[in-house]
């Protein structure tokens, strides 16, 4: 028994089970914290890991196939034709403008024709994962950046295929034969002359395409209808490692392979039961690669040069900044939403890493050039998040006048006297308003997404460009005559801000506000302002229907749903006092939901209709 491979798999395992959670909670995102740890792990520092690492990352790059089968699982040729033209038209563009860039940058820098378009093609992807990840967590998913980095990355997980193919043909032939030779031996497809080789390329897609149509989707008909649900988790797997076999015998990339079977089952019946058996072997295997990665990273040489490695950094980052800067302003995104799109994808992505070693093994980039590209695109990935909150925090509140001056427009913010201030027009404040205008009252809305804002003023609504965390904004929108001031901003620390400007500036504003989750609601009760738990009402309305379809009387339900209402509000009241005090706030919890069985039993939940 190989007891340095088992004592690698455990490192690894409990690396993972720590890496996850630690990078979320410092908010870097998952695979910040993977790259972390991994280079802690690594020979660079702790050096925990004994013996040959190479096996564990080959094992680990099965996750990267695996990835490729859910992303093509999710691009539905349907869906794909609905975004054709931000997917196609903007992400096109990026991809091809980014790498004829890096290509001059690296031709300028003495690197060969095939070096120089290897890294143009790797370095212009960018981390699907973290983008993704941080427009969350800074509520940006919902604006006009937020859909138009999506449409970009989408492109960008459909280019990695014909990367995939693109790379092996920049290699010397002689050098590259002879390291696949010595790796692998003389595969089959070698011995065929030289038209035979793409018919047989041609013939293993079909083979896949056939299979999955007219013996896949029946065999999972079949076994789903005995409901044999280890079989149908085992069939995945042979898929997916089948369809992998195959295009490594034919020459090509085992990724490009599952990623033409997935697109090939997204629009099955059986697409969510696919993606979802093997989201967890997906899961782990990607996080044993990208802890494999962040262990191959050199730090030492990093440490003997410095300078070139941020030069790389530097370079990647404004370069991919200014083509996406431009490209978002010749699309007619606003200034705010440029820089927002730009700071989110400036940064190289996951797949370079994949990619990267990719382009080692088939000898198109060197080994050290190879190891000096991995180590800048971790560096620009740890600085991505730091970016968008930079633009976001300190450049976006200073960009008011200038955007206004651009669009020629009339100042951001008129104070028309309104009784009522709204900031935040989501899906939180819109109905809000459609309500408050039926009583005659028109507010004076704030919205810092100024494509929104422009989209709110050609329905007829009036809207105001400004973001309403500015002391100044505040008073240029009448607050320190308004009598109200609702907040519905997604996120907490602007909400908080909000309140503290007025709690100091104006005190007489009554304030209602959207608490994004229930600890939100804990604050802004300890802060004295009245809270609307987002979603809770949408929850018990779900609540009743589903009473209602059961057979159940109405009337009962709603008022079972009234009741629980009640006394969440006043649970949230309670518990806030135990604040910082888990014991206190654990036994506070523990005995709300014993009142609230008792008030549910001496308020019977609705009975069935007779």
């Amino acid at each position: 028994m190989d007891q340095t491979l088992f004592l690698n798999g455990l490192i690894y395992i409990a690396a993972a089970a720590v890496a996850a959670p630690l990078g979320r909670k410092l908010g870097l995102g998952a695979v910040l914290g993977y790259l972390i740890v991994g280079a802690l792990i690594g020979p660079s520092a702790f050096q925990l890991l004994r013996g040959d690492s190479e096996k564990v990352m080959h094992f680990a790059e099965f996750g990267v196939v695996l990835m490729l089968f859910v992303v093509g699982l999710e691009l539905d040729l349907s869906r794909l034709w609905r975004m054709r033209g931000p997917i196609f038209g903007l992400g096109g563009l990026q991809v091809l403008a980014t790498t004829v860039l890096i290509v001059l940058t690296a031709v300028i820098f003495q690197y060969s024709w095939r070096e120089s378009l290897a890294l143009g093609l790797i370095l212009a992807l960018s981390s699907t994962a973290i983008v993704i990840q941080t427009l969350r967590e800074r509520g940006l998913s919902e604006t006009s950046s937020g859909t138009q980095s999506f449409a970009i990355l989408l492109f960008q997980d459909i280019a990695v295929i014909p990367i995939f193919a693109i790379l092996p043909l920049l290699a010397m032939r002689e050098v590259a034969g002879e390291a696949g030779h010595g790796s692998h031996g003389i595969r089959w497809i070698d011995t065929l002359p030289s038209w035979g080789q793409p018919l047989a390329i041609v013939g293993a897609v079909i083979l896949v395409i056939l299979i999955g149509r007219f013996l896949l989707n029946p065999w999972l008909r079949w076994i789903t209808r005995l409901q044999v649900t280890e079989a149908l988790t085992a069939t995945v797997l042979a898929l997916v490692i089948g369809v992998a076999l195959l295009m490594n015998t034919v020459g090509l990339s085992p990724a490009l392979g599952t990623f033409i079977a997935g697109v090939m089952m997204a629009s099955s019946q059986f697409r969510h039961e696919l993606e979802s058996d093997i989201e967890p072997f997906k899961s782990l295997l990607l996080a044993v690669f990208f802890l494999s990665v962040g262990a191959g990273i050199d730090f030492g040489l990093i440490a003997s040069q410095p300078a070139k490695i941020a030069l790389m950094v530097v370079l990647l980052m404004s370069l991919k900044f200014a083509v996406l800067y431009l490209l978002a302003r010749f699309f007619g995104l606003s200034l705010d939403q440029r820089l927002l799109l730009a700071a989110a994808l400036a940064q190289g992505g996951e797949f370079a890493f994949v990619l990267g070693a990719f382009a080692v093994d088939s000898a198109v980039l060197g080994e050290d050039l190879g190891g000096e590209m991995i180590a800048a695109v971790a560096l620009s990935m740890a600085l991505a998040p730091l970016l968008l909150l930079f633009v976001q925090k300190v450049v976006l509140p200073r960009v008011g006048t200038l955007k206004a001056a651009e669009d020629e427009r009339s100042p951001d913010v008129e104070n028309e006297h309104a009784r009522v201030l709204l900031a935040g027009f989501g899906r939180f404040g819109h109905p809000i308003i459609r309500l408050l205008r039926s009583a005659g009252e028109t507010p004076t809305v704030l919205e810092r997404d100024s494509d929104h804002v422009d989209f709110i003023r050609r329905i007829g609504m009036t809207c105001y460009y400004g973001d309403a965390t500015r002391l100044g904004l505040l008073k240029a929108a009448g607050a320190e005559t308004a009598e109200l001031l609702i907040i519905a901003v997604d996120q907490e620390d602007d909400c908080d801000k909000i309140i503290e400007i007025c709690h100091k500036h104006f005190p007489h504003l009554k304030i209602l506000a959207r608490a994004c989750s229930r600890n939100h609601a804990y604050q802004l009760e300890a802060k004295g302002v009245r809270f609307f738990i987002e979603q809770l009402g949408s929850s018990l309305d779900c609540a009743i229907a589903a009473f209602e379809e059961l057979g159940h009387d109405s009337d009962h339900a709603k008022d079972a749903a009234r009741r629980f209402k009640i006394h969440e509000i006043e649970s949230i009241k309670k518990m806030q006092e135990h604040l910082g005090d888990e014991k206190k706030m654990l036994g506070a919890a523990q005995q709300n939901l014993k009142d609230l069985d008792s008030l549910l039993v001496n308020a019977p939940l609705p009975t069935k209709k007779s």
